[in-house]
């Protein structure tokens, strides 16, 4: 059974970071495009970087690029959303997904079939 499961969000402070885990089971990143999206209070969830499979090419939203970088560890079958530079316009729960044999070019969240629960992160002093 796919799985993804989010870890590693919570309370920062202005100015802080914070790195997200997307922890994968049942299937190998290699064939899977995983992104990360956020969510805020009545918005529409939106793309933030996103991590090929099989070439490992990265996109980031215009919004996070220089501030935010995605990673992956095959051994562990894990994503890592590192943030930079927090602020509170990143307050949102944060979610990964999975598209098989997906392409990063497009942030778009119909294009991705599976998801995990989510991750609250709060940016407040």
């Amino acid at each position: 059974q796919l799985q993804l499961v989010e870890s590693g969000g919570g309370l920062v402070q202005p100015g802080g970071s914070l790195r997200l885990s997307c922890a994968a089971s049942g299937f190998s990143l290699d064939h899977y495009a995983i992104s990360w999206f956020r969510q805020a209070p009545g918005k529409e969830r939106e793309g933030i970087s996103c991590i090929n499979g099989s070439s490992g090419r990265t996109n980031h939203a215009d919004s996070v690029k220089g501030r935010f970088s995605i990673s992956r560890d095959n051994a562990k079958n894990t994503v890592y959303l590192q943030m930079n530079s927090l602020n509170p316009e990143h307050t949102g729960v944060y979610y990964c997904a999975a598209a098989y044999l997906g392409y990063c070019t497009v942030l778009h969240a119909p294009f991705f079939n599976y998801w995990g629960q989510g991750t609250q992160v709060t940016v407040s002093s």
